[in-house]
């Protein structure tokens, strides 16, 4: 108990412990006493590191000192590295921080006083460049903590060469590294083991440059993984092993095959010395499988496979590891209109193909899956022959022609010069319709180039071998409607079905540079025939007269003419407005006022007009 303590606990009067202390002094008088106190305080001051003797550990957790001082120190037991050896007796350094505190006891620190006599060491053994060993504390903000005989710190960006995953993964190993920075004011040391790895990696380097050789089969550490490959570490430098060199085999990423620190067994495949870059492989350890593949697979072979990949162009077949062929779309199906091969096959399908060519040099196969199966076109001359009447649906129109299937995947054209003896057709929607079924004849078919040609107008005898030169004469006046105009002329219908072209040279007696400035689609016409052409199925026309309209009359007579809309008497077909009067030329190609002035002239000879209307089917 503390002296102070025993004087409250026994209230001894002044007196009293006079007469005590002078017997426990006897014969040692105060000057002696104030002496050798003297001696002992002035030995003991903060920040001072002094011996001292463990008395004995409190239930508090601390640990009573004699540090040969009136009073005794006390330490925090977890200060101590190891608790259960703090025993009475034991001898240890402590840094005096403050003596007599409020209860009378000096507060010392044996972790302080073990970091400075640690400092102390370090400065007097090392520098800056020596390399250290230490155990990692802890991490901290920036780096790891580290216990070389003081705590010193490790950035992180000196952890390692690669800095990967999670520095905390260093904790409670032991490294080694060197000593790159010692502040003594702030007692505060930089450590980096990157420094001391590059180091020991610039002299291994140089040695295993000298070492290595193409075709050697060398030991690494994965050290790196990226999509195009994997850096494995030699001892000194590091090598790519690339991504298409890992197998004979397809993947996709590094990753399925190896992870950081594997151990590998490499092949040194090339060695570039200037800069210091070494490529890999692995597959290279074993045989290619591409060797004697002509005769694993020989052409026309049929084999199993797996699909593993699909592009817009094809499917690749896995036939083995590292073994793959290309089933081009156009191999695929030999009706099927196919536009992407998801439309066939997705990845992992089993396929059966037939080995269509290889070639060695380049590594590649090319592959059938309509081969496995029997051609439809082979049989399509048997089952189509010419003069075959068929029927099939319209599946597609284009500007030349309608194509029509015969069966799945098999068409054929109806081009659109087969579709009428005497119509001019621009467009085939002028006679089919996409989806409408019809009858063809088959008129000719070509294997090689699968190609059957279709006729609709050979379902009907061709008019022009007698029907049309018997009905129709060089010389005739007919009426026509006008149904189509171009640049060089006019095509003017004489019967439905029946065209006769009115040549631009013959609108009138002058140069007419447009169709339009005389005649006007659906507008009705007298003509002439002037050529028939059964060969070349071709009548040509000379204008005699266009009719106008019932408005351009009563616009010409001031509204009178509406006793012109009674022709078409005797059985002659009714027009839907009523013809203007004949005329043996054709209009001039004037103002709209000079042919109204000339409509009126001829008024008179309205019913001349009406027997003409009547007239014109006859002629026909």
């Amino acid at each position: 108990m503390h002296g102070k303590q025993l004087v409250k606990k026994f209230a001894l009067g002044a007196d009293e412990l006079s007469r005590l202390t002078s017997e426990a002094l006897g014969t040692t008088t105060l000057a002696e006493i104030d002496t050798a106190i003297g001696k002992t305080v002035s030995d003991l001051a903060p920040n001072k590191i002094v011996r001292g003797r463990v008395i004995k550990r409190l239930d508090d957790g601390m640990v009573v000192v004699d540090v040969s001082y009136k009073a005794e120190g006390r330490i925090p037991l977890e200060e101590f590295e190891n608790p259960d050896a703090v025993l009475p007796g034991l001898e240890i350094e402590c840094l005096v921080e403050q003596i007599e505190d409020a209860e009378g006891f000096i507060q010392l620190s044996k972790r302080k006083a073990d970091r400075i006599r640690g400092w102390e060491n370090i400065i007097q053994t090392h520098k800056e460049g020596d390399s250290v060993k230490g155990t990692v504390l802890r991490k901290i903000k920036g780096g790891l903590l580290v216990d070389i005989g003081v705590p010193v710190f490790l950035p992180a960006s000196q952890v390692n060469i690669r800095r990967a995953g999670d520095i905390g993964d260093w904790i409670g190993k032991e490294i080694e590294a060197r000593i790159i920075k010692i502040d003594e004011e702030r007692m505060n040391i930089v450590i980096s083991r990157r420094k001391l790895i590059e180091e020991e990696r610039e002299s291994k380097k140089a040695q295993l440059l000298a070492e290595l050789a193409e075709g050697q089969v060398r030991k690494g550490t994965v050290k790196n993984i990226a999509d195009f490959g994997v850096f494995v570490d030699l001892g000194g430098i590091d090598g790519l092993l690339h991504i298409t060199d890992m197998s004979w085999g397809r993947i996709n990423h590094p990753s399925e095959m190896l992870k950081l620190d594997d151990e590998v067994e490499v092949k040194v495949l090339k060695i570039d010395r200037e800069r210091e870059r070494i490529a890999l492989g692995m597959k290279q350890k074993t045989p290619s499988p591409w060797e004697n593949i002509t005769e694993k697979y020989p052409v026309n072979q049929r084999v199993q496979g797996e699909v593993v990949n699909l592009m817009s162009y094809g499917a690749f077949v896995k036939l083995e590891d590292g073994v793959e062929g290309l089933v081009h779309i156009s191999e695929m199906s030999w009706t099927k209109r196919v536009n992407h091969p998801s439309e066939l096959v997705k990845p992992s399908d089993k396929v059966e193909v037939i080995v269509l060519e290889i070639d060695t040099e380049k590594q590649t196969i090319s592959l059938g899956m309509k081969q496995t199966e029997v051609n439809p076109w082979d049989m399509v001359a048997e089952n189509y022959p010419p003069g075959t009447v068929i029927r099939g649906k319209v599946r597609n129109l284009t500007n030349y022609g309608a194509f029509i299937e015969l069966q799945e995947g098999i068409d054929g054209l109806l081009h659109i010069t087969d579709m009428s003896w005497t119509r001019k057709i621009t467009h085939p929607s002028e006679v089919v319709k996409k989806g409408e079924e019809i009858e063809c004849v088959v008129l000719s078919v070509d294997q090689e180039k699968k190609r059957i040609a279709l006729g609709l107008k050979q379902l009907q005898a061709d008019p022009w071998s007698g029907d049309i030169p018997a009905r129709y004469h060089i010389g005739d006046s007919v009426p026509g409607t006008v149904t189509k105009i171009t640049n060089f002329g006019v095509f003017v219908e004489l019967e439905p079905g029946l065209e006769g072209l009115l040549h631009i040279s013959e609108l009138a007696d002058h140069k007419v540079d447009n169709p339009e400035e005389v005649v006007k689609v659906g507008q009705r016409v007298e003509v002439r025939i002037i050529k028939i052409d059964s060969d070349e199925r071709k009548i040509g026309l000379t204008l005699i007269q266009a009719h106008f309209e019932v408005e351009v009359e009563e616009a010409a007579t001031g509204g009178g003419g509406g006793g012109g809309g009674g022709g078409g008497g005797g059985g002659a077909p009714t027009p839907a407005r009523e013809p203007e009067p004949r005329r043996e030329v054709a209009p001039a190609a004037g103002s709209l006022a000079d042919q109204l002035k000339g409509i009126g002239q001829r008024v008179s000879a309205r019913e001349a007009a009406k027997k003409a209307a009547e007239d014109g089917p006859a002629n026909g």
